[in-house]
């Protein structure tokens, strides 16, 4: 299965099931792409003493899965792209959107 995942929120909890889920189904051998919008462009810098969403990213994208990144949501933030999260467009959502079975949204 094509999965794809849309992080809209920053909240930590939520953030970290989704690439949870994103990890659990790249070893199930499916394909996952995940693209961050709004809130969810600060999902690396998420850390809280339950839910440390930059590790569980880090393993998500080991696993093979790829991340996205709204190029307008971070210029707005003041923030830029990462190794993990390349700045990306919504063509880029529009394609994973495209592309995808199922689309989840979080």
């Amino acid at each position: 299965m094509r999965l794809g995942i849309v992080v809209y929120s920053n909240d930590p909890e939520t953030v970290f099931n989704a690439f949870r889920l994103g990890v659990f189904s790249l070893g199930k051998g499916d394909t996952v792409k995940a693209f961050l919008l709004a809130k969810g462009v600060e999902s690396e810098m998420l850390v809280d003493d339950k839910f440390n969403v930059p590790e569980q990213m880090q393993s998500f994208v080991d696993a093979g899965g790829e991340v996205f990144a709204c190029g307008t949501c971070l210029k707005i933030r003041k923030s830029g792209s990462s190794d993990i999260c390349p700045m990306s467009t919504l063509d880029d959502l529009h394609s994973i959107i495209e592309q995808s079975d199922k689309v989840l949204t979080f």
